[in-house]
């Protein structure tokens, strides 16, 4: 990850990380789906979850596989991991795992996801070649990620910053074939409802980590603009996430 600023987010953030608005039964249901089509995960597979948080995509993997690692940084992160035979946690990040610094415990994986974890890699290009090194033949990259723009109702100077930070998915595509894989980029959409004052609480616990980088009073202009921008009680939007799948040959 980029720093122990991002790592510290999360730790701080684990407690409650699962009870996100966009972690709805259905959309975990959704991204679940998109995640299974794409990896094609069989009861023989190794898979790697790079980033994988509480687990709460890993836990869904491991019905499917013959074990599943879950990585992450944060150990407040990792605590939240269920227990499940084929579950195995690793306190490791990204940058970690391609640089071989930590190594994982198996000698290759069939399958590696990385969910909406590259917009905290400071060189995409270096980790994922690192990573894609992990895969065995005709092993199976996902990177799941927010593509340049979102349509998430918040305050104008995140939304800029947001724009300023995040990867694009097309060059993202272009690392992953430039580290030998076959590589394609798709697009899917779900569809969000949630009550205006659940989301304006979680923009003020800081949901997203771009968050922690305004303090308590410009937060708390921010979400006075969100408020006067939406006054309905009710929020709706489109989350849309970019799929960069890749196969080596």
């Amino acid at each position: 990850m980029r720093s122990d600023v991002t790592r510290a987010h999360y730790d701080r953030l684990a407690d409650k990380y699962d009870e996100n608005w966009a972690y709805s039964p259905e959309f975990i249901q959704w991204m679940t789906g998109n995640i299974l089509d794409r990896l094609r995960i069989t009861p023989d597979h190794r898979v790697l979850d790079v980033g994988g948080g509480t687990g709460l995509y890993a836990r869904e993997l491991a019905e499917h596989a013959e074990v599943v690692v879950c990585a992450d940084p944060s150990p407040a992160m990792l605590d939240q991991l269920p227990a499940h035979e084929r579950l195995v946690s690793l306190r490791a990040g990204a940058e970690e795992l391609a640089e071989q610094r930590v190594r994982p415990p198996h000698d290759g994986y069939d399958a590696i996801l990385l969910k909406e974890v590259i917009h905290h890699v400071a060189d995409p290009p270096r980790v994922l070649d690192g990573l894609a090194r992990l895969l065995r033949p005709g092993g199976r990259m996902l990177v799941v990620m927010l593509p340049t723009s979102i349509d998430y109702p918040l305050f104008d100077a995140a939304l800029r910053l947001f724009r300023e930070r995040q990867p694009d998915p097309v060059g993202i595509a272009e690392a992953m074939s430039g580290s030998g894989l076959d590589t394609e980029l798709t697009y899917d959409e779900f569809p969000l409802t949630f009550s205006t004052e659940r989301y304006l609480r979680m923009v003020r616990n800081r949901y997203m980590s771009l968050l922690s980088s305004f303090d308590d009073a410009e937060l708390e202009k921010g979400i006075e603009e969100i408020r006067g921008r939406y006054p309905s009680p009710e929020l709706q939007c489109l989350d849309r996430f970019a799929f960069v799948f890749g196969v080596k040959a």
